[in-house]
């Protein structure tokens, strides 16, 4: 068991992210003794393990006692650690927004509907949670260009952006032109913490932050 443990930490440290129907994964996920020991020796590196069951994929992430001392202080919430420039991480907030926040209202409504109908189902199997595939949330690389580039420094700059934040992971685009989450979109940044400030405003004014100055009137 611990070189299963060894070898799960080291492929996530090196490949940041797994896929749920990972064999190692899905035995930390389903295999309480694993998962205790595995919490266990992450937590002496002041690391976790990130199982969001709406997400395909898994992570490691900082504990949070360890995100002060590690990521120097939260003067910020959209402090990061990937020297992302403020319109990169407004174009961020703004794919997570349209892609993550729709994502799981489908999720969730489509579990609320496989639930069991009656109490002779009571006892069934429990199906998995819908995955982002199944949901079909995707977004017109042309359509985020017409609606956002004025308010996040012009289309160039978003297109440098977006192309930074697709070799991260974040996003992926496909052949006709959609854009899709990526294996980080919906594991790195926390749903609890990022769903109620975007409800209530912040991602307007994270845009008008990244927004460039207006000219002045001569």
């Amino acid at each position: 068991m611990d070189k299963d443990i060894a070898i799960l930490i080291a492929r996530l440290s090196a490949k940041q992210v797994l896929p749920r129907s990972d064999a190692l994964v899905r035995r930390a996920i389903t295999d309480a003794s694993f998962h205790e020991l595995l919490q266990a020796r992450l937590a002496e590196c002041g690391l976790e393990f990130h199982d969001n069951p709406y997400a395909d994929h898994v992570a490691l992430r900082l504990k949070r006692e360890f995100e002060s001392p590690v990521m120097g202080g939260e003067s910020s919430w959209l402090s990061n650690n990937l020297g992302l420039p403020r319109d990169a991480i407004a174009l961020l907030v703004v794919l997570w927004a349209l892609l993550i926040l729709p994502k799981r209202q489908r999720q969730i409504e489509r579990k609320q509907k496989e639930q069991p109908a009656d109490q002779s189902e009571m006892f069934a199997q429990e199906k998995p949670i819908p995955d982002a595939a199944s949901v079909g949330v995707s977004i017109a690389t042309a359509a985020l260009y017409s609606d956002f580039a004025d308010r996040l420094g012009g289309r160039t700059k978003l297109q440098a952006n977006l192309g930074t934040l697709k070799r991260l992971g974040f996003v992926e685009e496909t052949r006709k032109g959609e854009l899709v989450e990526g294996p980080l979109l919906d594991v790195v940044l926390d749903y609890n913490r990022m769903a109620g400030r975007i409800l209530d405003g912040a991602l307007t004014d994270l845009l008008a932050q990244a927004s460039p100055p207006a000219p002045e009137a001569s």
